[in-house]
């Protein structure tokens, strides 16, 4: 008894030193690693969020490894990074062969690409193999694929429920059920899970959306704590929790006008260069914009009542409902242009 006694003062401590060590590194900035000559694999790499990842990792000389399902979007960014490349080549020096020895030529990194549904388990793993193969063993994991409905509940098909689910949760699975063993064997690595504010607290209209993104915190949060408990420090984890990111997946969304100003949607450069400073810094989570932190913190510890009044007044109640309206004028266009 006398030894959880101690124990418990122990622990204590312990919580009380993490908390001065997060003080710290708000008032301190940590030094951020190095990932040149590292593999990293970005799903959902050829638009949005995904692209900007591959571009800041690109600028690190990393070695960019793109997935995607739409092939002409991968090779677009594909051409940007070696855009990037390029001008990094440009920059280092060329100094002639001194004292007639010859000069070892600078590390060139490559970027593949490769057309992968992530959504589909055979996919993930056939292109992982591929990835083997062709690349190596991998340093970072970016699972930043993700897709919306856009359909109320009762009005969504079942198959696009499905396709989210998949997509923004299941895919995770797979893709680390691909290349973590190798990362185990090195204990050297690090997954980063681009998820949403809306996988820590949800809104009207989105229930598939909503879960598929409280999936992937839970999945994360849950393999964090694995690789702690087998005592594998050398793999790091980093969660993303952005507020809504101005790449038009949710175009259209809007809260109270009076409130905008302050929450305005995120500009998706912003919202990677904070990613980055986390990924870099082997931060476990980070939330953008700050705020966000705050509204988990309320709907943690508020009555379900207090919750629904505070998203009555901020406008965040039917935020969706102007984007799900759009979605499905669109639609409905559409099948008028093609005489459905």
């Amino acid at each position: 008894s006398m030894n959880i006694v101690a124990e418990f003062f122990l622990v204590t401590f312990k919580v009380l030193w993490a908390f001065v060590l997060a003080g710290l590194k708000w008032l301190v900035r940590p030094q951020e690693k190095s990932v040149a000559r590292q593999v990293c694999v970005i799903t959902g790499a050829g638009s949005g969020l995904g692209r900007l990842f591959a571009k800041e990792f690109a600028r690190r000389g990393a070695v960019l490894v793109l997935w995607d399902i739409n092939s002409q979007g991968n090779e677009e960014t594909a051409e940007m990074v070696r855009q990037i490349y390029r001008e990094l080549d440009a920059d280092v020096p060329r100094d002639g062969p001194t004292g007639g020895v010859e000069e070892v030529p600078a590390f060139q990194p490559k970027v593949y690409t490769y057309v992968c549904d992530v959504g589909k388990r055979e996919s993930v793993y056939l292109t992982a193999e591929k990835v083997r193969r062709e690349v190596g063993d991998i340093d970072v994991l970016i699972n930043n694929a993700g897709v919306v409905s856009g359909h109320h509940l009762l009005e969504c098909p079942d198959e696009l429920i499905e396709r989210t689910m998949m997509v923004n949760c299941h895919a995770h699975f797979w893709t680390t059920k691909a290349f973590l063993p190798k990362m185990l064997e090195l204990n050297h690595g690090h997954i980063v899970t681009v998820a949403s504010s809306l996988g820590l607290f949800s809104t009207a209209g989105v229930e598939d959306y909503c879960a598929s993104k409280f999936g992937a915190v839970g999945f994360h949060e849950s393999l964090s704590h694995e690789l702690k408990a087998a005592e594998k420090d050398g793999i790091k984890m980093t969660l993303v929790c952005p507020y809504l990111v101005d790449t038009g997946m949710f175009r259209g969304c809007r809260i109270r006008k009076e409130i905008e100003p302050f929450l305005p949607p995120l500009k998706p450069e912003y919202c990677v260069k904070q990613a980055m400073r986390a990924i870099l810094t082997d931060q476990p989570m980070v939330c953008t914009p700050r705020l966000m932190y705050m509204v988990n913190f309320m709907k943690s510890i508020l009555p379900f009542e207090a919750v629904v009044c505070m998203y009555r007044f901020l406008g965040a109640d039917k935020c969706m409902y102007p984007f799900i309206a759009q979605r499905k004028e669109a639609m409905n266009n559409n099948e008028a242009k093609n005489g459905i």
